[in-house]
């Protein structure tokens, strides 16, 4: 499984990034789906997830109703719409993947995902 992240930038405040995962060399379809972040000087954090097959999608209390986790079947990537952007959202963003359907209580724990893609860099400017 690979999975690679990209669509960071440098964006101002209030602004909004769409940010992508390109996921290959499995079927999804069974797969839990996730983004987490690391901001320099701190441990890397739940940003979003959901199951790749539908169903609820879990937010950081820091980021829902501003954030939104998608995946397209047809393309194999994860999407994370990150919207009123504040500048202590800057992060390296990764996207992860659990080969398996994981309950809505543990899709928070980095530790349930095996695969992770490289870091996209997110930076907020006031």
């Amino acid at each position: 499984v690979q999975l690679q992240a990209y669509g960071g930038g440098v964006v101002q405040a209030g602004g909004s990034l769409r940010l992508s995962c390109a996921a290959s060399g499995r079927t999804f379809s069974s797969f839990t789906v996730a983004w987490f972040r690391q901001a320099p000087g701190k441990e890397r954090e739940f940003v979003a997830a959901t199951r790749w097959s539908g169903g609820s999608a879990a937010y950081a209390d820091s980021v829902r109703g501003r954030f939104s986790i998608s995946r397209d079947n047809a393309k194999n990537t994860m999407y994370l719409q990150m919207n009123s952007l504040k500048p202590e959202d800057t992060a390296a963003y990764y996207c992860a993947a659990a080969s398996r359907g994981l309950i809505f209580s543990m899709f928070a724990r980095s530790s349930e995902y095996g695969y992770w893609g490289q870091g996209t860099l997110v930076t907020v400017s006031s």
